[in-house]
């Protein structure tokens, strides 16, 4: 006599995705957080970190002079909706298995520059208003206007893994500068 078991595992992945943050109850990133030998860049309240193979450094808030993203795929929304159904239909007719698409956060102080990668956490690309406004907020951090304790406040009380609504998250975006 064989007796077989359902068995439901529910892997709790603690990430909302705001703009081009990644959000979890303690970190926060630009793009999606690196796994295995990915690339990234972590954001804390102190600075910004170069995370992952390949890269490495620390520069605080104060000590940045500009961070420019280059290279992000950006779309309109509906065009965004319908590559999002294309690229799951063809990874699932042809197995994916391919790297996330990748673009650069280059970071520069009084002293140095570097160029450092980041995933793409958006299957598709980014809507091209939470882009902006995430771009906005990234140089608030680098002006010492905005602070990123906001953002991780709101991860670690609120972001319970689900990721808002867009209205919601151009709101965030939007508070989060205006801080």
């Amino acid at each position: 006599m064989f007796v077989v078991l359902d068995v439901l595992v529910v892997l709790e992945a603690s990430v909302a995705m705001i703009g081009l943050f990644w959000i979890t109850k303690e970190s926060v990133y630009v793009g999606a957080e690196p796994e295995g030998y990915g690339r990234g860049v972590r954001l804390t309240p102190e600075g910004l970190q170069a995370v992952g193979t390949g890269q490495e450094g620390f520069w605080s808030w104060a000590d940045l002079r500009e961070v420019t993203v280059h290279d992000v795929q950006v779309r309109s929304s509906t065009r965004w909706l319908v590559n999002n159904v294309m690229d799951t239909v063809l990874d699932m007719a042809t197995g994916g298995g391919e790297a996330p698409p990748a673009f650069e956060l280059h970071v520069r102080t009084d002293e140095e520059k570097a160029e450092l990668t980041v995933y793409t956490a958006a299957v598709g690309g980014y809507v091209q208003s939470e882009y902006e406004l995430s771009v906005a907020l990234l140089n608030r951090f680098v002006d010492g206007m905005a602070d990123v304790g906001r953002l991780l406040e709101w991860g670690s009380v609120e972001g319970d893994g689900v990721t808002p609504w867009r209205a919601a998250r151009e709101a965030l975006l939007t508070s989060w500068a205006a801080a």
